[in-house]
């Protein structure tokens, strides 16, 4: 192994490979050949002595060695982001990357747009958002904010609430107009519900309340993804009762394109957080982006964005 020491600039690149998944994948954001990153790559692996990635003919797997530097790696990289935000902080303006996690059907719908509003008011910071099925893991070193639906239990992250989230069970009013309207939530077992497969939580299993009352209530239906926003297209075409987010169905609420169903039986909410780890408190990106979520936000939770009483 040489005696040579690794190099930051090291370390963040094999942290974009792992994170990439492909040399090609890597390639593309790195703005450089498939080969330039394989050479890289075997240089890194030469100089230490080990193989830090198992290659495949399409993804890349780490070694053991592999996983080892890689978590070494992202801890000594957040502690030099760190340095650089505390010697920052003083900067009136903010500066510097800013990684952003959420859901893809909110994301599209409503962070992607906020975060062009950003990027117009502080251009010295440059954004890169990242949509996923789930939230990342709390603590995950991948995000700097991760706006997500419900409080995370985890000492290890910042969990500042945004907004308040009811979810709503919804149907189209042809739907309602050909299979009936649903009077009780034991009546949901006679209807069609449109099953959304995303997190931890159990699969066709609406949790309703009503007062002191509760029930639970296996539904099912002939179509299921883990993707909201398909979810809503196919209510919004009669093909069953969904039930999601108030953010993602008020417009078609409003527009009478759909119905509330139970009106009266709450399900647990989901509010709206910007999570980020204990760390980045120090961060005058991740404070302002906060901030400037928390501002949005504020002004949008009104009766006019759809988001109090029933409809």
């Amino acid at each position: 192994m040489s005696t040579a020491t690794t190099a930051p600039s090291e370390m963040a690149f094999f942290s974009l490979l792992a994170r990439c998944g492909s040399l090609s994948a890597a390639a593309r954001e790195l703005q450089i050949t498939t080969p330039a990153v394989s050479k890289r790559l075997a240089q890194m692996e030469a100089r230490l002595g080990v193989p830090l990635l198992a290659r495949t003919t399409r993804r890349i797997g780490l070694t053991a060695e592999g996983e080892v530097y890689l978590a070494h790696a992202r801890h000594i990289l957040a502690q030099i982001d760190d340095m650089e935000s505390l010697v920052a902080s003083a900067v009136t303006a903010p500066h510097g990357l800013l990684r952003v996690n959420t859901t893809l059907g909110f994301g599209r719908s409503h962070i992607a747009p906020l975060v062009a509003q950003f990027a117009r008011q502080h251009p010295q910071v440059q954004v890169q958002l990242q949509l996923t099925v789930n939230p990342p893991p709390p603590g995950d070193d991948a995000y700097d904010v991760c706006v997500c639906f419900g409080e995370p239990p985890d000492a290890r992250v910042i969990a500042r609430r945004l907004a308040p989230n009811r979810r709503l069970l919804c149907a189209a009013p042809g739907y309602l107009a050909r299979q009936g309207t649903p009077k009780t939530p034991h009546d949901l077992t006679q209807h069609s519900c449109l099953g959304i497969r995303q997190g931890d939580e159990a699969f066709g299993a609406w949790r309703l309340a009503a007062g002191k009352r509760t029930e639970v209530v296996k539904v099912r239906g002939p179509l299921s993804t883990n993707d909201g926003e398909i979810a809503v297209s196919w209510a919004l075409a009669g093909h069953g009762i969904v039930l999601r987010a108030e953010w993602d169905v008020a417009r078609y609420l409003r527009s009478g394109r759909l119905r509330q169903v139970l009106p009266g039986w709450q399900t647990p909410p989901a509010d709206i957080h910007a999570v980020y780890p204990q760390r980045h408190q120090v961060s005058a990106r991740v404070r302002v982006f906060v901030d400037f979520l928390a501002a949005h936000f504020a002004k949008s939770s009104t009766r006019a964005a759809g988001l109090v009483g029933d409809w």
